[in-house]
């Protein structure tokens, strides 16, 4: 009997293990990076909700110890969940309007209703996964191009609110000490990634970092005074925001922002397999979001809201070429132990906003750059590409313009098309259908935006040619049938004879 090596499944990139030190280094950079997104969601929605500042901790502590949980089992899987990639999970910025017009409409159930909501629309999102799991085909390239690059452009004025100091209220907002700290932060990433090795290169987000924080405390523009209030140890209780009550109104929007969430997580899967060049088909990903959504109806019961991958994340994996998923499951172990020690979690609040903005800057930059990296691949050869990504961009920038364009819109278009990221997708999967899969009625003359290339030869080339001379199996003879050396570069560029052939025929 014979075996086969052939059958041996091929190493993916992402299952490598860097072990324990490394694991802990580039997942505490994954926290840091994603914290002040992951707590701002529950900030916000427990001072809509009237929560005091006791409890809005407590919302704090849960959406971390759920956001690590789902990163667990998006990195490491169980069977049929999770898709196994470096995707750090936490709580949605798409449903922070919807939810907040829950809480602020008159009986509309307060955080209770809230927290059923996003249980059931996450339920029914679970259950039509398979439909969104079999869209593969429909993410050429060129659609998730455009999604990665909308991504770091979406996320740039995150970036800049944080370089200015991330409250708009504080009469620091924007001063020229929040500035230069940041600018300082910005550089130390800058000379980290020249002139150190390569393990303080991928590592030079997190220690810029740590370095702006000192420089920050140095100079008193760090206040760690409050790090000691408040408990050591606190677990989630289940339900303690009261039992979840369940509204029709407010399970339908919350259905839209769950529609939103599976495009949007789809993307990120998509763009993250792009990025570490793994292969994502329809099974990877129908795991992811099927994880996406468990994670979505288990969150409430701590008191947590809807999941979905983090952008920023998947930039920082851009950026440092740490591609392993145990990285990111690291990451998730220490968002749940945060979670469990509201004052682990106190101490990273304490990192000044102009830090976390200065290292923004490259990392959302990465993003954008990892999508124009993607479009590269694209063909435009006659066809019309071009306008489909110039439409998409230009598309999903209006919300990133004018946050307030979809205002008068009807609520459920405003939820959909409010984020760029959602929008530059939507267009880009309906264009590319239109004209890529739809060819029916495509037109047979090129349009203006197709980047065409015909036949072209140089006027340099023929002005040397005279009357007589003639090509013939490839080479080139003049009136009286001498050969006529050809010149061509070689790869230093200094020119050589070649003979042989110039012209096809």
């Amino acid at each position: 009997m014979t075996t086969s090596t052939s059958t041996s499944p091929a190493k993916r990139p992402e299952d490598e293990n860097l072990g324990l030190g490394a694991n802990l280094a580039y997942g505490l950079q994954h926290v840091l990076t994603m914290y002040g997104g992951i707590v701002a969601v529950p900030l916000i929605l427990g001072q809509a909700a009237g929560l005091a500042p006791a409890e809005i901790g407590l919302l704090i502590a849960a959406s971390l110890f759920a956001g690590g949980l789902a990163t667990l089992l998006q990195t490491l899987g169980l069977p049929f969940f999770g898709c196994q990639l470096p995707l750090v999970q936490g709580v949605s910025f798409a449903g922070v309007a919807t939810m907040g017009a829950i809480l602020g409409s008159q009986g509309g159930g307060g955080l209770p209703a809230v927290l059923g909501a996003v249980m059931a629309a996450s339920l029914i999102g679970f259950l039509i996964t398979p439909v969104f799991s079999r869209i593969t085909k429909f993410f050429p390239p060129l659609v998730t191009g455009i999604v990665i690059t909308t991504i770091g452009l979406t996320l740039m004025p995150v970036a800049a609110r944080w370089v200015m100091g991330g409250n708009s209220a504080s009469p620091e907002f924007g001063s020229m000490a929040n500035i230069g700290l940041a600018a300082l932060t910005f550089a130390i990433v800058l000379l980290l990634s020249k002139l150190g090795s390569a393990s303080i290169s991928r590592l030079s987000i997190l220690l810029a970092m740590v370095a702006g924080t000192l420089i920050a405390w140095a100079l008193g523009m760090a206040d760690f005074s409050k790090v000691g209030e408040g408990p050591m140890f606190a677990f989630p209780t289940p339900f303690h925001f009261g039992m979840p009550t369940f509204h029709i109104a407010a399970i339908l929007s919350m259905c839209i922002v769950i529609m939103v969430t599976l495009v949007e997580t789809s993307a990120d899967i998509l763009a993250v397999g792009e990025i570490i060049d793994t292969k994502v088909d329809s099974k990877r990903l129908g795991d992811g979001l099927r994880a996406d959504m468990a994670s979505s109806i288990l969150a409430p019961i701590f008191g947590s809201f809807t999941q979905s991958a983090f952008a920023q994340n998947v930039g920082l994996v851009a950026v440092t070429g740490v591609k392993s998923r145990y990285v990111v499951a690291t990451g998730g172990v220490i968002l749940v132990v945060l979670g469990l020690l509201p004052i682990m979690g106190r101490i990273i609040a304490a990192v000044p906003t102009p830090v976390l903005g200065g290292a923004g800057i490259v990392l959302f930059g990465t993003v954008a750059a990892s999508g124009i990296r993607t479009l590269s691949k694209v063909n435009y050869k006659n066809n019309v590409n071009l306008i489909i990504v110039a439409a998409s961009l230009g598309f999903g920038m209006i919300p990133i313009a004018a946050p307030n364009f979809y205002h008068q819109f009807p609520s459920w278009f405003e939820t959909i098309f409010h984020s760029g990221i959602s929008s530059a997708a939507i267009m880009a999967i309906l264009l590319n259908l239109i004209f890529n899969h739809f060819t029916a009625g495509n037109s047979d003359q090129q349009s203006v935006f197709a980047a065409g290339y015909e036949r072209t030869i140089q006027y340099s080339d023929i002005s040397v040619l005279r009357d007589g001379d003639y090509f013939k199996d490839g080479k080139l003879f003049d009136a009286d049938g001498n050969e006529v050396p050809v010149m061509d570069i070689d790869e230093h560029g200094e020119q050589v004879l070649r003979r042989k052939a110039v012209a096809e025929h």
